[in-house]
């Protein structure tokens, strides 16, 4: 069950009090930080988060107000979330100059992270250059068996030897790796000798 906002700053309260003090905050402390209107109030809270799990209590004792481990641990992948996010305040041109606008909005990059089948290659060489993938580019990639024509693709060859190349289906069961540099020649594989590792997700460069 989900928590009311005024919830949540009770309980948020209680562990910050806690984390700051080394025991709990009193009733009348959590009244009044908030501005609850009454100690009823306050016991209604408290009753209302120990039955969704995100606190505890010990009916012996006074300050026995503990948070649970259901609430550390939303706080723990709340953390984990914001370390995956950075502010995104709008639009560059890179041709002619527009006027920037700030914007309150984030980018996730949990988007292409927090999958078990996401996983990351570094670059070698030119291939895919007219692609804007240059050597020593960190790709990644999303685990696939299957790719459709056009597709970027991590492909196994021969079950030795892996490439970066686009993907298309010929005639007669072969398949066309197409490299992106005007240079090199696609190469040519039946299909029963590649196997696809995976589709391109997102391309990352490290300028300093």
């Amino acid at each position: 069950m989900a928590l009311t906002r005024r919830q949540k700053e009770v309980v948020d309260f209680i562990a910050a009090f806690i984390d700051e003090n080394g025991y709990s905050p009193s009733y009348e402390e959590i009244a009044n930080a908030l501005k609850l209107a009454s100690l009823a109030t306050v016991h209604k809270h408290i009753n209302a988060l120990q039955t969704k799990n995100y606190l505890k209590r010990n009916h012996n004792q006074s300050r026995s107000l503990d948070v649970a481990p259901k609430y550390l641990q939303e706080q723990r992948r709340n953390r984990q979330g914001l370390a995956m996010e950075v502010p995104l305040l709008g639009r560059i041109a890179a041709g002619a100059p527009v006027e920037s606008m700030e914007q309150q909005a984030t980018l996730s990059f949990a988007d292409f992270l927090g999958h078990a089948e996401t996983f990351a290659l570094e670059v070698r060489g030119d291939s895919m250059i007219d692609d804007h993938i240059c050597s020593g580019d960190m790709i990644l990639v999303e685990r696939s068996a299957d790719a459709k024509d056009g597709d970027i693709v991590v492909a196994l060859i021969g079950g030795n030897e892996t490439t970066l190349k686009r993907f298309y289906r010929e005639p007669n069961g072969m398949i066309r790796l197409q490299p992106a540099n005007s240079e090199l020649q696609p190469i040519y594989v039946p299909a029963r000798d590649l196997q696809i590792q995976g589709k391109l997700l997102a391309v990352l460069r490290k300028y300093s």
